[in-house]
Formats: structure tokens, C-alpha cells, sequence
């Protein structure tokens, strides 16, 4: 899968481009505030129809304009195909091959990125809601079925926790209708814990061989799913469900009198272990950083085993942020097999020996110009 055309109107600070990219290594370079991420950004929208940066989308408009115009033309192995998406203060509308679709769902999917950003190096360190952010988001692009079932199990939490804050109130005091609503939240759940298992378990295999090849072999990284699932119930969804529907039976007078849902897929968490320790708690930075290199190029990977192609990659300022070592697997790694957009102040301190005839693009306050002698 590859980026092959991107065309921007009113996006940030671009009133206008229309390129072409290279189907290997695109480098832009610029100074800092130039536009060199919000680029980077407009290709995750394009993907992923929302930013990784702010949940407002009129930040995404050009100041003093009213909508904003991300397109492009993917290249994929069925075939090429055209996506654009238009942000404007009565919200978004997504087009597939110019026929608009009528929900965002039917949108997503259709072409793949795994972002890399300076803050994923905190992604092993950070929140659990960082990782679980992390996950539905990778993990809703590779299965619409993923998708589907996170987005009801948000739409029931939200209405089983307003429920419940009308029970602590005696505003309410149906325990039927309670029930009916746990059964609903541990059905979406037990769904996405049963899809949880299986893909972590798949992406683990992955990154414990990347993490293996960066530490030479002398480190082992496996993952922990935290759920509250037991691990014998997490393999198949009948007996999540109803593993679930007794948890929310046990809890259910703790969660009326705290007017919220104690349990669920919404507190799953994942550890990151290495060497028997836990990374986040235990490990030195060296190790955390080289644990957030490996869980992200096995997103690569995963996502290349589910969708039966590689994603596009983009690389925010992130190989400043590695060592020599890092910076040159992490190369390797993605040389030839996956499209890369990374942005840089400077080639300087970049392995430049390990990226093949990159196409070099400058930005300057929101003009991209391609570099004629490299493009």
C-alpha cells in the first residue's frame, strides 16, 4: 500500500498541494513551525478521518477559511484507489472513488498508516488509556469488525454509566433494565477482549523477534494482557460474555454506589516485559525506547499478516530521538518494503548510508517543494 498522490486545500497552514511521492523513502525537510507535521497529519486524516494531535477539527481548517480538502490516491494490489475527505464546521464527508459514503465506518480502512511520533517513546511508560488508545486504533484499521464492536461497546458505556449515576441518585431504580444493559456492555466486550487476545498475541510474536534482533539476543520481550477477564476465558467470546455478565452481577452494588462501570474492556491494559521485568517500572530508557521501536514495527508487520499489505509509515522527528543503533534497525527494518514519510530539520546525523535514493522534499512556511535533483 502507498501514497502515490496527495493534493491539500485549506489544510493548516497549506492553502495548496498537489504532488506526487516516491513509493519508497519521502524525506521533508524544513525548520521547526514550517509545516512538516501538519503534512505528516494531513496523510494520518486521510487515513484515519481524525488527528493524532487535537480532537477539534476546525483546527485542521486554514485560518479564515471554512473548509479544509484532504485527497489522495492510493496505490494498492487490487488497484488504485481515490479517498478525499472535507472538514468543515458542519463536520466531515468521506468520499471512496468519488462516491460519498454515508457513515465514516464504511470509510476507515481503506488505506492503513502506523504513525511513529517522538511521544511513542512513552507509549511502554505511559497511561494505560495511552495503550488502549493504541490499540483501537491499530487495531480498528486492520478488522471493520474491531471497529464495529468498539464503537457500540463506547455507545453502551456511555449509556450503562449515565444509568448508573441515576440509580446512585434515586433518580432511577430499574435493576432491570440495569441488567439489559450489562448484558449489552459485556456482549461488545467480551468481543473486543476475545479480538484483543488474539492480535496482542500475534503482535507480541512479532516484536519479540524485532526486539530480539535490536538487543542482539539479549533481551526477551513478551506482552501481558491486563483484562479482568481471566486468561481461560479470554480465547473465545461465549465464555467472555459470560464471564462478564458475572462480573457485572458480582460488582453490581460497588458500581451503582460509585455511579460508574468498574468493569470492562475499557480498563484492559497491556505490560510490556522484558526479561521478566516489567519495562515501564523496571526497565532503564534505553530499554523503554527500544521496546517502543519494536511494538511499533511490529504494527508493521501485523498489519501486513491481517490486511495482506504494509501500511504506509510516518516518521515524525523520531530519528532524532534514537541512538545510532535504533535509528539503523529501524531503517533496515522498513528499507524497500514500506513506504516512509519521515520529517527532519536536517539529513545531519541521519544514517544517510542505509536510505536509498530518498525523495527529498523542502517545506517553507506551508509551500512543499520537491527537491529536483532527488525526487
Amino acid at each position: 500500500m502507498r501514497l502515490e498522490h496527495l493534493t491539500l486545500h485549506n489544510y493548516r497552514n497549506y492553502a495548496d498541494v498537489d504532488t506526487d511521492f516516491s513509493p519508497q523513502i519521502n524525506v521533508l525537510i524544513g525548520a521547526n513551525a514550517q509545516g512538516k507535521t501538519n503534512l505528516l497529519e494531513a496523510v494520518y486524516v486521510l487515513a484515519l478521518a481524525r488527528s493524532h494531535r487535537t480532537s477539534n477539527d476546525r483546527e485542521l481548517i486554514r485560518f479564515g477559511e471554512d473548509f479544509a480538502r484532504v485527497t489522495g490516491r492510493i496505490g494498492r494490489s487490487s488497484g488504485p484507489m481515490q479517498l478525499e475527505l472535507v472538514i468543515s464546521n458542519q463536520g466531515k464527508r468521506a468520499r471512496v472513488n468519488q462516491l460519498e459514503q454515508s457513515k465514516l465506518s464504511q470509510y476507515l480502512g481503506k488505506f492503513n498508516v502506523v504513525l511513529f511520533a517522538p511521544e511513542d517513546l512513552a507509549l511502554v511508560k505511559g497511561s494505560p488509556a495511552n495503550r488502549r488508545r493504541f490499540i483501537n486504533m491499530e487495531f480498528g484499521q486492520m478488522s471493520p469488525k474491531y471497529l464495529y464492536n468498539l464503537t457500540q461497546y463506547r455507545t453502551m458505556l456511555k449509556q450503562r454509566n449515565a444509568y448508573l449515576k441515576q440509580l446512585k441518585y434515586r433518580q432511577a431504580k430499574d435493576l432491570v433494565y440495569l441488567s439489559v444493559l450489562s448484558d449489552q456492555l459485556a456482549a461488545y466486550g467480551a468481543e473486543l477482549v476475545a479480538a484483543r487476545q488474539g492480535l496482542l498475541h500475534q503482535m507480541a510474536e512479532f516484536a519479540a523477534a524485532i526486539h530480539s534482533g535490536i538487543t542482539k539476543g539479549q533481551e526477551q520481550l513478551t506482552f501481558e494482557y491486563r483484562t479482568q477477564v481471566p486468561p481461560d476465558a479470554r480465547g473465545d467470546v461465549k465464555t467472555a460474555y459470560a464471564t462478564l455478565q458475572g462480573l457485572y452481577e458480582a460488582h453490581q452494588a460497588r458500581e451503582i454506589d460509585q455511579g460508574t462501570s468498574l468493569v470492562g474492556a475499557h480498563r484492559d491494559d497491556v505490560a510490556f516485559i522484558v526479561n521478566g521485568k516489567d519495562v515501564a517500572n523496571f526497565g532503564s530508557q534505553g530499554q523503554q525506547r527500544t521496546t517502543a521501536l519494536a511494538v511499533k514495527l511490529a504494527e508493521i508487520d501485523l498489519m501486513k499478516a491481517q490486511t495482506g499489505e504494509y501500511p504506509v509509515l510516518l516518521l515524525d522527528d523520531v530519528l532524532s530521538e534514537l541512538d545510532d543503533t535504533r535509528q539503523t534497525h529501524l531503517l533496515k527494518a522498513i528499507q524497500n518494503k514500506v513506504q516512509t514519510f519521515l520529517t527532519t530539520t536536517s539529513l545531519d546525523g541521519i544514517a544517510q548510508e542505509i536510505i536509498a535514493a530518498p525523495a527529498v522534499y523542502h517545506v517553507h512556511n506551508g509551500v512543499l517543494t520537491a527537491d529536483s535533483a532527488e525526487a
